[in-house]
C-alpha cells in the first residue's frame, strides 16, 4: 500500500491519501481521542503521541499535530497506523453520517447547502478540510470549519472573501458569513 501525503495551508496539518475510499458519504471530524470512539482508524491515529485532531474526507485523512511535535518524527507512525488499519479489515467508522440536505430545510437553506456541497466543499477538501453548514439566521450563514481548515490562519479569509462572496452572489438573502462558535 502506498500512501501519499500533501501539505495543507495549515502548517500543523498534513493530508494523507491512502488511495482508497475513506468515507463513503460525508466527513468525520474527531477533535480528541474521546470523540474517536466510533472509529477504529481514528483511535489508532490518536494512539500516536502528538496527534491532536483527526479528520476523514472521501479519499483522505487529515491529521493535526500538537505544536511541540515535528512532522519528521510523527509522519512514519501515522503512515504505519493508516496501513495497519487498512490491512486489519476494520471499518473506518461504525456509522456513516446522514445527508446534509434535509426535507425540513426551507428553500434558502437548501440553496445554501447545495452551493456549499457543489462549489465550496470540493475546493476545501483539496486542502484537507471541510466546511459544514450550521445555521442561517437574520441573513447570516454560520459555518463550521473542519480538518485542516480548523484553526488554519487563512480560514477567516476563506470564509469572508471566498464563501461569503459566492453565497451573496447566488443567494440574495445572505448578507454575511461567520464561523459557528
Amino acid at each position: 500500500m502506498f500512501i501519499q501525503t500533501e501539505q495543507t495551508p495549515n502548517p500543523s496539518t498534513l493530508k494523507f491519501l491512502p488511495g482508497r475510499v475513506v468515507m463513503e458519504k460525508g466527513t468525520a471530524d474527531f477533535a480528541n481521542v474521546e470523540a474517536a470512539t466510533p472509529s477504529p482508524l481514528a483511535k489508532r491515529l490518536f494512539a500516536v503521541e502528538g496527534v491532536e485532531r483527526v479528520f476523514f474526507g472521501s479519499d483522505f485523512v487529515t491529521v493535526t499535530k500538537t505544536a511541540d511535535r515535528d512532522w519528521q518524527i510523527l509522519k512514519p507512525s501515522i503512515l504505519g497506523g493508516i496501513m495497519e488499519h487498512y490491512t486489519s479489515g476494520d471499518p473506518v467508522i461504525a456509522e456513516e453520517q446522514a445527508a446534509s440536505v434535509s426535507a425540513d430545510d426551507d428553500e434558502v437553506v437548501a440553496q445554501i447547502k447545495e452551493l456549499l456541497d457543489t462549489r465550496v466543499r470540493p475546493a476545501v477538501a483539496q486542502d484537507g478540510g471541510d466546511i459544514v453548514f450550521h445555521d442561517f439566521r437574520d441573513g447570516i450563514v454560520y459555518l463550521h470549519m473542519q480538518g485542516s481548515c480548523s484553526g488554519c490562519p487563512s480560514s477567516t479569509a476563506t470564509l469572508k472573501m471566498g464563501i461569503e462572496n459566492l453565497l451573496k452572489h447566488y443567494v440574495p438573502e445572505v448578507v454575511e458569513v461567520q464561523a459557528a462558535q
